[in-house]
């Protein structure tokens, strides 16, 4: 069912009692939707991570996701969140945001997920509805997911509670695709508990809501989003290693077969993050678990993880060109966040460039005014300075198109190498871009 924007739930369904809310995970995702539900219903957010809440309560949003103004505003009316669980006590409706990650064998790493359902299995109580954002599997809520939730509260699924899947659309760093103004898909165990979803969620989402037929399919949805995406990435991507060789420039050529009105803009990069990264090895590990290997899927995933060791590779021939010393020499590595204007250090593939240029022998460091410093060390043991000087560097790599790096005057040199991997400066500024 195609619900229109102007579509209101309130006039069709009316809820058996008024949703008392509870977002597990105050993250990129939880945090928007606490604040837009919070305009209308009782809610709390819990988190585990106490470092997270302690700034958010004191009106910090490291993410930049949302308004300060906002979020001060709901602390002082009485918005509660907390890393404490007992504020889950009183609730009948959870909606879990925690993030979804894979292992080092990029298999499923479902921990978050499973240890958020046990959490709220202690509390469920008859009547209570848990709604999962978070991405997955088809088949993995009611699979893995509600068997938690069965095991630690004692009730029978689709009896005593009932669950539904609405993922998470949002898109961290863009200030004009939000949450409220993004289509969202909705869906429930059974028809009562998908239309309760939908007229929640229809209730905030002014770009209106898609219910979809089963949890299965909309989970499924939100997996093709991200493959469909890195599948066309790596397309790209493999043109610019062709056209590399061929010695014309991949931005040239695209701008030209753009000309076509049905020619997709994709621009080649590297692809990292919680979503595009990631989100293909869960399909692909649903195809595999019913015995089909997922041939462009997986074809995709391996051209894109590869484009690190390329980019790495291509400055040290520039360097041996102009017949720059690589032992010792000093890199500055431009932007390490896993997308432009966004403090997400999380799968970041420019990682890979920086690992693969240290053991070429170069001494790089990593400059980033976007990123979140804390996470970056956590995360890659890693430190960036602050305020470069970048006369004092032979090697310079825009990995990031951060805004801020497009008004920067950087020159190329006889004895100097700039490869820029996104396009941010123009063209006869740089050695080389991707």
């Amino acid at each position: 069912t195609h619900k229109n924007p102007t579509f209101d739930p309130m006039e069709t369904y009316s809820f058996s009692q008024q949703p008392r809310i509870a977002i597990i995970g105050l993250g990129y995702v939880g945090l928007p939707l606490t604040l837009a539900f919070n305009h209308r219903y009782d809610v709390v957010g819990f988190d585990v991570n106490t470092h997270k809440v302690d700034q958010l309560v004191s009106g910090i949003d490291a993410t930049h996701e949302t308004d300060p103004s906002e979020l001060q505003s709901a602390l002082k009316n009485g918005l509660v969140l907390s890393a404490n669980p007992d504020i889950l006590q009183d609730i009948n409706t959870y909606i879990v945001t925690v993030p979804t990650d894979v292992d080092a064998h990029k298999r499923p790493d479902l921990s978050n997920l499973l240890a958020a359902s046990a959490t709220i299995g202690s509390f469920l109580k008859p009547g209570d509805l848990v709604i999962y954002e978070s991405t997955t599997y088809p088949g993995c809520t009611e699979e893995e997911c509600v068997p938690v939730l069965e095991k630690h509260s004692g009730l029978k699924f689709n009896l005593d509670f009932t669950v539904g899947y609405s993922p998470e659309r949002i898109n961290p760093g863009d200030k004009i695709r939000t949450l409220t103004t993004i289509k969202k898909v909705t869906s429930g165990s059974t028809a009562k508990a998908a239309l309760h979803v939908d007229a929640l969620y229809a209730s905030i989402i002014t770009a209106g809501t898609h219910l979809a037929s089963s949890i299965k399919v909309a989970e499924a949805s939100k997996a093709i989003e991200n493959a469909q995406r890195d599948v066309n990435i790596s397309f790209v991507n493999e043109l610019a290693l062709i056209f590399d060789r061929i010695g014309i420039d991949t931005q040239e050529v695209l701008e030209a077969a753009g000309t076509k009105w049905n020619f997709l803009p994709f621009t080649p990069g590297l692809v990292g993050g919680h979503c595009i990264g990631v989100d293909p090895y869960y399909l692909a590990h649903k195809a595999q678990s019913l015995g089909y290997d997922p041939e462009v899927i997986l074809s995709g995933r391996r051209v894109n993880e590869s484009m690190g060791l390329h980019v790495a590779g291509s400055v040290i021939k520039l360097m041996h060109k102009k017949g720059i010393a690589v032992p010792g020499t000093k890199a500055l590595l431009m932007g390490v966040t896993f997308k432009e204007n966004c403090p997400d250090v999380r799968n970041s593939r420019v990682v890979d460039v920086y690992r693969e240029l240290q053991e070429f022998g170069l001494a790089v460091d990593l400059y980033d005014p976007w990123a979140d410093k804390t996470a970056l060390f956590d995360i890659y043991q890693q430190s960036a300075v602050e305020k470069p000087d970048f006369d004092s560097y032979k090697v310079i790599v825009i990995a990031v198109a951060h805004d801020t790096f497009k008004t920067l005057s950087i020159l190329t040199s006889e004895d100097r190498v700039i490869y820029d991997l996104k396009g941010v400066l123009p063209k006869d500024c740089s050695d080389k871009r991707l």
